[in-house]
């Protein structure tokens, strides 16, 4: 569920288009060249720290051919399209949910992977939503979907509601996201519906709460939108909690809630594919992230919340009382995890949604 802002990315390109040269963004041909020597790996961009790369494959020897994308949903087709055997890839719960439905996911073997016991079994217990024997998957990031708002703009004693999203007081203030299935949390929610419903008269409901919002709306964004809270130029977005802690680090006037009636929360883990040419270099490299050193690194590059046990133990209070980053159980126990919706119900979805946009 990885969002990055604008601004951010531009500092960091050039050093990932660097990384990017030097393990080889590569191709089938590049990849399958020695399959023990090589590493193909599929993420979403701007999802690790780029000398983690150069480090594992002078720690090992395996050359990583490093591939990224944007959403789960450009994940599913570069992954299916047959054009790469990945090695390993990482994506979002309700994709990897579809994924190991479509057989496309092996089983990993723990054992191989020694420094897994630091991830935190809280997370294995929620990962269990989307891989219910914990046999599949690796959580690498978490978190939620909540309101940032500005402090000085926006009165905190009614941000703990998703009604204050539809508060005409903020007019032309109001951030959404440029995302059917997070844009339809918040009127779902605020109805007491399931994140997940399929349900067509509870879609068509929260259809008219969307509409009705929408001359409220500034705009509907995905990266930009910490950036405009960070200049003030909004009262408040719909975004993700690692998208929040960023902010909050530019600009002190910023505050993250989940509301009362709770959100979404996400989970993006590592799997490996039955497309897999290098089994044993797959496990070494997640092993490798589980590392507390490695794993910091990784905190602190992308900054959502970790499930690595070590790496929070390490980290200073103040960070770890941070519950925009880190999410307390009450707030976790009170959101729902994306399921995989099927292709009517994907299809239903974005119906409403470029009806709601072009209205």
């Amino acid at each position: 569920m990885k969002r990055t802002s604008i601004n951010k990315l531009l500092l960091t390109s050039l050093i990932v288009l660097s990384a990017c040269t030097l393990s080889g963004c590569g191709s089938k041909k590049e990849a399958s060249t020695s399959d023990a020597d090589t590493l193909t790996v599929l993420n979403y961009g701007k999802y690790i720290e780029p000398d983690v790369l150069s480090s594992f494959e002078k720690e090992t020897g395996i050359k990583v051919n490093y591939e990224e994308y944007e959403s789960p949903e450009e994940m599913y087709t570069k992954f299916t399209a047959g054009a790469i055997d990945y090695d390993l890839a990482c994506t979002s719960e309700y994709m990897i949910e579809r994924l190991i439905d479509e057989g496309y996911v092996k089983p990993i073997h723990y054992e191989n992977i020694p420094h897994f016991s630091n991830i935190d079994q809280t997370y294995l217990d929620y990962s269990k939503a989307f891989d219910p024997e914990n046999k599949y998957t690796i959580p690498y990031f978490f978190g939620t979907v909540g309101i940032l708002y500005n402090k000085n703009m926006v009165d905190a004693t009614k941000v703990h509601s998703w009604d204050i999203l539809w508060d005409e007081t903020y007019r032309d203030q109001i951030i959404m996201e440029n995302s059917v299935r997070d844009s339809f949390i918040v009127p779902f929610k605020r109805l007491g519906y399931s994140v997940n419903t399929t349900d067509q008269s509870q879609m068509e409901e929260a259809l008219d709460q969307l509409t009705a919002q929408k001359p409220l709306v500034y705009a509907y964004y995905v990266d930009e939108s910490a950036d405009e809270m960070i200049i003030e130029d909004a009262a408040m977005a719909l975004v993700y909690s690692g998208e929040a802690a960023y902010a909050q680090d530019y600009n002190e006037n910023l505050d993250y809630v989940v509301p009362d009636e709770g959100s979404n929360m996400w989970i993006d883990s590592w799997f490996i594919p039955k497309t897999c040419k290098n089994e044993s270099g797959a496990e070494k490299f997640l092993d490798y992230l589980c590392w507390e050193d490695i794993a910091m690194q990784n905190f602190d590059y992308v900054y959502y919340a970790t499930p690595n046990k070590a790496v929070y133990d390490a980290l200073d209070p103040e960070i770890q009382e941070n519950t925009t980053i880190f999410p307390t159980k009450e707030t976790l126990d009170n959101c729902e995890m994306f399921t995989y919706l099927d292709n009517d119900a994907t299809s239903r979805y974005n119906y409403l949604w470029k009806k709601l946009k072009s209205n």
